[in-house]
């Protein structure tokens, strides 16, 4: 008898803590792609809204703009939370993260 097993819901993904720190800053990027393609449109730089208004088909010119922000926001702000992880929040503001730098003797040798 096969083992049949059901694939994960998507409530039970969301308990798992890494899972859930990618689908939380996947949706932060993807808001500010969203806000992006929507000051471009209501801007108009370089005239980009009447470009793709004019087209016969303005719907595919604005997904792909659309994908290729949300593609790019959203694994940039995955990518500085994963970074972030390490890092660890101190109360006192000196550089260095508290560490010193070992001294070292050198020896030099002569070439005859």
């Amino acid at each position: 008898m096969p083992n049949r097993q059901q694939p994960p819901s998507t409530r039970s993904l969301l308990r798992i803590p890494l899972f859930r720190l990618l689908a939380i800053n996947l949706a932060i990027g993807a808001c500010a792609a969203v806000l992006l393609v929507g000051g471009l449109l209501w801007l108009n730089p370089g005239h980009l809204r009447e470009l793709i208004f004019a087209d016969r088909a303005p719907a595919i010119a604005l997904v792909l703009l659309l994908a290729s922000f949300l593609i790019t926001f959203g694994s940039a702000a995955m990518g500085s939370a994963i970074m972030a992880q390490g890092r660890k929040e101190r109360s006192d503001k000196g550089g260095g993260r508290g560490l010193r730098l070992a001294v070292q003797e050198v020896v030099h040798r002569r070439r005859d």
